[in-house]
């Protein structure tokens, strides 16, 4: 209902493109209740008009259901993709449909082509069929006439000169017509030869149109889809375009098989047995790549996999239903095999039993869905057992490793006439032992599936990308990764630029040609850290995605400001204004800054800068709560108040005392910033020192409640460690959540 409400809101080009797809589906009914209600002279002549118009569509969805539901998914999807491309992009998404309208139209030509091509051959089949057929009748007229001829020699010389000159006229005539009728049977063949190898030479390109282009551009949106670009979409049109192929292609292969019998039975002297040969030869080897081709992968399993963890993966065949496949189920089989026996494989060299692990549960046999007319294997429960590894190049690590799985069967056509072996690689995989991998793991798989390009040799990738383009890249993982629609600005990705190349520039387009290579990407560690780039870059993903979903759509979370902007940001802005950015110096660390007034000098303000929160942080207490509990936090950046922007996310008060007993919480607090020390008379909370402000500056005084600080505390930055005093905190609440005997020796309280 949410996709619908929004293609409601729709405008221009994009709205008359999306209602024109309900045409087909509404005309029916719109027309059949049109034409019951039409009266007068000029009414019952529309009536007339509607009620063919509605019985024509009905008849035709009447004989194939299954393209009414296939029309329905392509319509809703096609919605869908609407509304994401009017949404996300400023380019007009008329053009876009107008294209896609055309080439689908230039499809749907074609295979009326084809279908009027093949009708004609069948039509020029059994003409051919017919006039061999009353060419055997009379040569075996000429037969019995021979007969007759020599039979008159055992008849008296008289008798035979009175019989003989007829049936010797009657032979002449004969023959005559059966040399004519041969040369016309000889013609016909070749006519019928050439309008197959037109219907081929077509069959080629429509062919090459769907697998190369259509289907191709499929796997290519499966791979973007793995890094969280838009769905693939549905197999349904491709297949109803591959069933028709399939149909096609099998008419015309019987056509020749049937031409080729009439030769046999038959046969002229001429060239059309080297032409039926080339013939039957070319057809061949049509079907062979359209089914080859067509054994796909619809579901890939994980490309970072792990051992001893259950998977699944689903196979299909776009023509198995159209080719009666499932009538005798084939079985599946799946196998794991390293980058060079991918290599090898598509080699053709032998890799027979050649794998680099075991995997459980990696055989499934095939099953045909009738209500879809879809014909797929679901391996639902493998699992990799084992693993063995190559020798590594270099500097690679066991993360930077691609295999593949490999889906394996084989099956008949047309009753055992044609078997076929077939065989499809999943997206390459990255095989982990550890949870501690996966981060470096998922940047190999971002690498591939974002730069792989089409037809390469499994699975070379290029050392190194433009700028922009990683851009791209990251930019769709971390939107599929924080589920938002809110990616990364152009501010955010000169962020990343500076920290990627070490630079200062402010300007986009200093960075619009350099190039970033694997090695800068997720093998070197930044300058003064001991992390990569994308390891930072991930760290802030799942962090995002794990604790700030919210406040990242809300934009209250700036993230990719680094110190000394934030510095010169909040100096401009009144005392307690504050914002919140990434950690430069931790992985998926998020830190607090606010301008404030420096208590070591009168009259001057200063940023302070609270140390980085970080996962296991908000499991105790989230931010919301957190900035709720910093009373000297007052707006965020650049002027909103900072209850108008957390509130909605601040956890509920604590229930009243039951039975006498006050349920303790846990609050934060900076020290520095304290007001005032709270009235445990009062029924606040208890509140525990959790940290203490971030500036390198001297104490002169500390308040009652909390222990004197001291600059073992600050870090080289001069900011203050919370690590210590969240301890204190973890310690407090463990002793909150045990039993009252337990902590006091039984003692009632």
């Amino acid at each position: 209902m949410a996709v619908w409400i929004q293609a409601q809101q729709l405008q221009g080009d994009a709205l008359h493109q999306m209602q024109s797809l309900y045409v087909a589906l509404y005309l029916i009914q719109e027309l059949q209740n049109k034409a019951e209600h039409q009266v007068g002279e000029d009414g019952f002549l529309l009536k007339i008009k509607l009620g063919h118009y509605a019985s024509q569509l009905k008849s035709t969805y009447d004989r194939c259901p299954l393209e009414l539901v296939r029309c329905i998914k392509h319509i809703l999807y096609t919605e869908q993709r609407l509304v994401r491309e009017a949404t996300n992009s400023s380019s007009p998404v008329g053009g876009m449909m107008d294209s896609m309208s055309q080439k689908y139209q230039q499809i749907n030509q074609a295979f009326e082509e084809l279908r009027l091509l093949t009708q004609d051959t069948e039509n020029d089949l059994r003409k051919l069929q017919h006039n061999q057929e009353y060419f055997i009748i009379q040569y075996q007229e000429s037969l019995r006439i021979q007969a007759q001829l020599t039979s008159l020699a055992t008849l008296p010389p008289a008798d035979r000169q009175l019989r003989e000159p007829a049936l010797l006229s009657k032979r002449a005539t004969v023959e005559a017509w059966l040399t004519r009728e041969a040369n016309t049977l000889q013609k016909y063949r070749l006519d019928l030869a050439e309008k197959h190898q037109k219907t081929l030479q077509l069959l080629r390109k429509q062919q090459t149109i769907i697998l190369d282009d259509e289907l191709i551009q499929w796997k290519r949106r499966q791979q973007l889809a793995g890094n969280g670009g838009p769905p693939e979409g549905g197999l349904d049109i491709l297949q109803s375009w591959c069933e028709k192929l399939a149909e096609t292609i099998w008419q015309n292969r019987q056509q020749i098989r049937r031409a080729e019998h009439l030769r046999q039975q038959l046969p002229i002297p001429g060239p059309i047995e080297e032409l039926l040969n080339e013939l039957n030869s070319t057809i061949t080897d049509i079907i062979s790549a359209l089914v080859t081709s067509t054994f796909i992968i619809e579901k890939q399993p994980p490309q970072v996999l792990k051992t001893q963890t259950k998977f699944a993966a689903t196979v299909r065949l776009l023509v198995g239903g159209k080719l009666n496949v499932h009538m005798n189920p084939p079985q599946v089989k799946a196998t794991i095999i390293s980058e060079q026996q991918a290599k090898a494989l598509l080699k053709n060299e032998n890799t027979r039993n050649d794998s680099s692990g075991e995997i459980l549960n990696n055989n499934c046999v095939m099953e045909y869905h009738q209500t879809t007319g879809t014909l797929s294997a679901h391996f639902r429960n493998m699992s990799l057992k084992r693993i063995k590894r190559s020798d590594r190049r270099g500097a690679e690590s066991v993360t930077e490793e691609k295999f593949t799985i490999l889906f394996e069967s084989q099956f008949s056509v047309g009753g055992n006439e044609l078997v076929f072996q077939v065989k499809t690689l999943s997206l390459p995989v990255v095989v982990i032992v550890h949870g501690s991998q996966d981060n470096n793991a998922t940047a190999t798989v971002l690498w591939d599936n974002a730069f792989a390009e089409p037809g390469r040799v499994p699975f070379l990738v290029p050392d190194k990308v433009l700028w922009p383009q990683l851009c791209d890249a990251i930019n769709m993982k971390y939107k599929a990764e924080v589920q938002s629609n809110r990616g990364l600005s152009e501010e955010n990705l000169v962020f990343l630029a500076q920290k990627a190349f070490s630079s200062s520039s402010n300007n986009p387009d200093d960075y619009r040609n350099m190039t970033m290579t694997w090695s800068q990407f997720n093998r070197e560690s930044l300058p003064g850290r001991n992390f990569t780039f994308w390891q930072w870059f991930d760290g802030v993903m799942e962090l995002t995605k794990k604790h700030l979903k919210p406040h990242w759509n809300d934009g209250a979370i700036l993230g990719f400001v680094n110190k000394q902007q934030a510095q010169d940001m909040l100096m401009s802005k009144p005392n307690g204004t504050f914002l919140l950015r990434f950690s430069d110096s931790e992985i998926g660390g998020i830190t607090i800054a606010w301008v404030a007034e420096n208590p070591n000098k009168a009259g001057e303000r200063m940023v302070w800068n609270l140390m980085p929160y970080t996962t296991k942080d908000f499991s105790i207490r989230s931010l919301a709560d957190r900035i709720s509990d910093l009373n000297h936090l007052l707006f965020l950046y650049p002027d909103r108040p900072k209850d108008e922007v957390f509130s909605k996310y601040y956890t509920p008060p604590l229930s009243k005392a039951v039975d006498g007993y006050v349920k303790p919480q846990i609050k934060q607090v900076v020290p520095e910033f304290t007001t005032a020390n709270p009235d445990p008379a009062s029924g606040n909370p208890t509140y525990m020192d959790h940290g203490a402000s971030p500036a390198p500056v001297n104490h002169p005084h500390t308040y009652g409640i909390y222990p004197p600080m001291s600059d073992s505390m600050l870090d080289a930055d001069g900011e203050f460690d919370l690590d210590d005093t969240m301890d204190v905190a973890r310690h407090v609440e463990e002793l909150l959540r045990r039993p009252v005997e337990s902590q006091w020796g039984g003692q009632q309280s």
